[in-house]
């Protein structure tokens, strides 16, 4: 049987948190890294320590690197507002794109992203954590089989204590904690969760209106952001509730939902509380075990592109689903500073 050949990866930006992801599988042997896009030596220095890659592969500018490694693709890791900058680069060569959620910090940098993308023929991705929970998995499952009924309410509670007091990078927090850099705050950084599930679990369906609050309940802290939001969603059938919050005691990523004839929570990545249609009680349960590039944005990556695995439509890393889910908290932010609810329809047409 022919081995399928790691994808030539490159990282762009080594700021954000989640890049030790990658680092850590390449440190394994288990991701190819050919290139590094990162201008801030101490960064750098701080990151090469720990991890031992070679400092030749080490950029200060993506054309340069670019140009001397010649990537399959790229995994952006840099400030949200800087990924249609990556994209503008990348497409034109046919490099193809993952960025960390969310797509963009604005709708009119989404809509850039993707019409650059289609028109050179790119793979578009978003990665989210939540992508790769057994759990979410077995509810779509659950879901599509009909086994809640038809859905009408969605419950997202997403957050923790809040970055600085988790202990986020001084570099992660000096864009993170940014309203233009990252697009807001945790209205931002948690909202597109329960934006991404919803648009995947209704297969694409938008909302009627969306409302949302925030505050800022630490502005000691977070003096430039919101760090506290919930988001109201309206749907033809179904209402969805996102409370994003920097405010929780503990870290969570949890979801509830309720169709006319079941339930279930999800409370982890894997554990469940299930009723499904025709059940009298509901049950724990541990979600089924996913495997390679079900649970690994990396492994999904280079299946997309060295397999041509087409991504399903809406699906949580797909394009079209993460232009909805920029549309929503667009909107979303549009109602915090009006005190009013959005047609969403009406705010897409004219934005």
């Amino acid at each position: 049987m022919e081995i399928e050949p790691m994808l030539r990866l490159a990282v762009v930006g080594l700021s954000h948190d989640h890049v030790h992801g990658i680092l850590r599988k390449a440190q394994q042997g288990k991701v190819q890294i050919v290139g590094i896009v990162e201008k801030d030596q101490a960064l750098v220095d701080r990151l090469q320590a720990r991890y031992g890659f070679a400092y030749d592969l080490v950029y200060h500018d993506l054309d340069n690197m670019l140009s001397a490694t010649k990537p399959d693709a790229v995994t952006a890791f840099n400030m949200i507002s800087q990924h249609v900058d990556v994209v503008e680069k990348c497409a034109p060569l046919g490099i193809h794109v993952m960025v960390e959620k969310p797509l963009a910090a604005t709708l009119q940098q989404a809509r850039r992203m993707e019409k650059l993308a289609k028109q050179h023929g790119i793979h578009l991705l978003t990665n989210y954590e939540t992508t790769w929970y057994a759990s979410n998995t077995a509810a779509q499952e659950i879901i599509s089989s009909n086994g809640l009924g038809t859905l009408r309410k969605i419950i997202f509670k997403t957050g923790h204590k809040g970055p600085r007091e988790i202990g986020c990078s001084e570099e992660f927090l000096s864009w993170l904690t940014d309203p233009v850099l990252n697009g807001g705050g945790a209205l931002t950084d948690f909202g597109c969760y329960g934006a991404n599930l919803t648009t995947w679990l209704l297969q694409g369906q938008t909302p009627n209106k969306v409302f949302c609050t925030t505050q800022q309940l630490k502005p000691d802290i977070y003096p430039k952001v919101d760090d506290e939001a919930t988001i109201v969603l309206t749907y033809p059938s179904c209402q969805v509730i996102i409370q994003a919050s920097w405010n929780w005691t503990f870290g969570r990523k949890d979801m509830e939902i309720y169709g006319n004839a079941g339930y279930l929570i999800c409370k982890d990545g894997s554990s469940m509380v299930v009723q499904e249609k025709g059940k009298q009680k509901a049950s724990p349960r541990t979600a089924p075990k996913i495997s390679g590039a079900s649970k690994d944005p990396f492994e999904f990556f280079r299946k997309v592109i060295n397999v041509n695995d087409a991504v399903k439509p809406f699906s949580p890393s797909s394009l079209e689903n993460n232009l909805i889910v920029i549309q929503i908290l667009e909107a979303a932010k549009e109602s915090a500073q009006t005190g009013k609810s959005i047609h969403f329809d009406d705010f897409v047409r004219t934005h």
